[in-house]
């Protein structure tokens, strides 16, 4: 478990005054590195023109045969954003699928929820899913939509999210924000070039952040540290690394349910928090990820990357917790639900994962290829306490909650409840019939050996298997600024886990496969980035499946169908206004799962139709900018029969950035406000371990902050 209280940030602020000594940035220096690491991620406002979420290395979006979504680093700052959840609400095939206040967040894409055991990455390695992970020293965070089998093995079929860090650069800036409730915010952005040739470089990001939340006794506070290190070793050799800490501490926040199982709540002021208890602690997250990258080339048409990371996640929650009611799994028809002392504290998650990879280009048979090999290993463990959830009292959704005293009963040890190694080997060509034709062919082994074990330390399911996971992609390039392109994959699954009140509880079940056809077209005008694609995507449905008396049994069976069409723009439209914008129509079904009631009609939690705009105005005034933004979702089903719905809404933003000198610095002055018009809406009414919850949205929520360079 990371500490409490650890020493780095004071030796990241060290290191941050050696890089601002004069005689360590000499100005004869040689550029080698940092012309080649910047220009990757070269900052285009909202438009981007690269990403590596789509494969082994960065690769132009034009040619990529997929659907990506890249939020830059000029979005991300003008935002004002603190966790994913106010980033992802930008692309309209994202929604939140339990992403409560105070708690790590989840999500699905495209209408399938991803996994926090496989879903998240850093660098393109993956990490431990459940933290919220820290954007101050992110450069990008992309988005890939749809299935990832051949760049990530085991992997949720609706996306993956990939944080881009920010490498060495000369930087020192300092940011102060806060907010109508308070809130306290200090970051700090260090980094420069150093060596006889400039061959180091260093990015330190501190943060501390006291958070004031809208919610009534749901606040906290959250401390961040990070170190990127670049060694550019000679003209043909680099080495990256990266670590980064985070402790989080805030108090979260419980859904709602439905009232009688049948109704939505009405009335609710956004304010209020459930189940509120004076013994109740914030749930705690310490979060440490490490990541390390050697690169090496060969000649020009060969290089070889080694990869390391490890990430770990601790958290420790003692919450009082609002859940069912007499009448059943679901808040009372009159607002009562049962009142309970939760603990889970050393709930433990550790990743670990290496790679190697050698790519290259060559002509042979008249064509060209790019071809890609590698190998990976990854081994991803679970510890947890058996679970602790006892009954000591009854609230109101109206009245609120008495006091009542917390229970006596001793929290058990905790033991292994998962142990899964994955293993690894990849080829993926591209190759190029002539300028207007080509194909991406590729394929992943997965190797895949699994154990768990039941809360009483039994031994339970052990999985070996082998899976074949090919990929591939036929593209058209008319001209150069068009592609158009048809794709296929297959995509292996980890098993979900059953809820509490089924019969095989907490049983963590075996790997699925996924299918995907997609269809797709892009194209670059001018300023601007268009474009287009239509998706089916087929997975395992995994659901608690009623017997008729009252039981229920975590299965898989049958499958659930999601076909959709999405679009989107991003860039500049003229010289003064760019904006990024997207639209996303759905339809998820589910067949063959055995209960009748879940089919014929949209999945629960996942709208027909949504749209985000976020959008930019440059003002005549030097330095001036308004900001804006639009969010819409149609209506939703809050239930698996579908016979609940919340209503669509439509939420608006507004802001602005204004850049000046103060006492000769640069300086940015930003405000925000979201939902601007204090729209009351459901955000979120998805399930989570087989119980329905929901979230409301955020009421009106104004950000002011300040960023000083030196």
């Amino acid at each position: 478990m990371p500490p409490r209280h650890p020493r780095l940030p004071l030796s990241l602020l060290s290191l941050g005054l050696a890089l601002h000594c004069p005689h360590v940035l000499a100005e004869d220096s040689v550029l080698l590195a940092p012309l080649q690491v910047s220009d990757t991620y070269a900052n285009d406002g909202y438009q981007a023109r690269q990403a590596a979420v789509g494969g082994f290395q960065p690769a132009p979006l034009l040619d990529t045969p997929a659907s990506i979504s890249v939020f830059s680093q000029q979005l991300l700052e003008d935002r004002q954003v603190r966790q994913l959840s106010e980033v992802l609400q930008s692309d309209a095939s994202v929604g939140e699928s339990y992403a409560p206040i105070g708690y790590y967040e989840n999500f699905n894409v495209r209408g399938l929820e991803l996994n926090a055991a496989s879903s998240y990455r850093i660098n393109g390695q993956t990490i431990a899913g459940e933290q919220n992970v820290a954007l101050e020293n992110k450069q990008q965070v992309e988005l890939l939509k749809g299935l990832s089998g051949l760049q990530s093995g085991v992997s949720e079929p609706g996306g993956l999210i990939n944080y881009v860090t920010k490498r060495a650069e000369d930087v020192r800036s300092v940011t102060v924000s806060t907010n109508e409730q308070g809130e306290r915010y200090l970051a700090t952005d260090l980094g420069g070039w150093f060596g006889s040739e400039r061959q180091f470089g260093l990015r330190a990001n501190l943060a501390h952040e006291d958070i004031r939340s809208y919610v009534d006794h749901a606040d906290g506070k959250r401390d961040f540290a990070s170190l990127a290190f670049d060694w550019q070793i000679n003209p043909d050799a680099t080495l990256q690394l990266d670590a980064e800490y985070q402790h989080r501490e805030q108090r979260s926040v419980p859904g709602y349910q439905l009232l009688g199982g049948s109704e939505v709540p009405h009335g609710i002021d956004p304010d209020d928090r459930l189940a509120y208890q004076h013994w109740a602690k914030p749930v705690q997250n310490d979060s440490l990820n490490l990541g390390g990258r050697f690169e090496y080339r060969f000649n020009e048409a060969w290089a070889g990357t080694l990869s390391a990371s490890r990430s770990k996640v601790v958290i420790d929650d003692y919450s009082s917790f609002a859940w069912g009611s007499s009448e059943g799994a679901f808040f009372g028809s009159n607002g009562d639900y049962d009142i309970y002392d939760f603990r889970s504290p050393d709930d433990t998650r550790r990743t670990d994962e290496a790679q190697a990879i050698l790519n290259g280009h060559f002509d042979a048979l008249g064509v060209g290829h790019e071809l890609t090999v590698g190998t990976s290993a990854q081994r991803r463990t679970l510890d947890q306490r058996p679970s602790y959830m006892e009954w000591v009292g009854t609230g109101n959704i109206h009245t609120g909650a008495p006091a009542f005293d917390p229970s006596d009963k001793p929290v058990r040890s905790s033991e292994r409840r998962l142990d899964s190694r994955q293993y690894g080997l990849f080829v993926s060509d591209r190759i190029s019939f002539n300028e207007h034709w080509q194909t991406v062919l590729g394929a992943r082994e997965v190797r895949l050996d699994e154990k768990t074990w039941n809360e009483e330390g039994i031994s339970g399911r052990h999985t070996r298997q082998y899976e074949l996971l090919p990929n591939a992609a036929l593209i058209y390039k008319p001209q150069p600024d068009t592609t158009v392109y048809a794709s296929y994959a297959k995509g292996l699954s980890a098993g979900g886990t059953a809820p509490w009140f089924a019969e095989n509880s907490f049983e963590i079940l075996a790997p699925t496969t996924s299918h995907q056809l997609e269809l797709g077209l892009k194209h670059d005008w001018q300023g601007l980035s268009f474009s287009a694609a239509l998706f089916q995507i087929r997975q395992a449905y995994q659901y608690a499946r009623p017997d008729g008396a009252g039981h229920f049994n975590y299965v898989q069976q049958g499958q659930q169908k999601n076909t959709g069409l999405e679009l989107g723009a991003s860039g500049w439209v003229t010289s003064n206004l760019q904006l990024q914008a997207s639209a996303a129509a759905i339809r998820a079904r589910v067949q063959n799962s055995g209960t009748d009631a879940y089919e014929g009609h949209q999945a629960i939690n996942v709208p027909r139709f949504r749209a985000a705009l976020q959008a930019e105005y440059t003002l005549p005034v030097p330095g001036l900018a308004l900001l804006g933004g639009a969010r819409y979702s149609a209506s939703k089903y809050a239930s698996q029969a579908g016979n609940v719905e919340v209503g669509g809404y439509t939420v608006f933003d507004v802001g602005s950035r204004y850049r000046t000198r103060i006492g000769g610095y640069d300086t940015v002055l930003r405000l925000t406000v979201d939902n601007v018009f204090d729209k009351r809406y459901w955000r979120d009414v998805g399930d989570y371990l087989g119980d329905n919850y929901l979230f409301q949205g955020a009421p009106r929520t104004a950000r002011l902050s300040a960023s000083v360079s030196f």
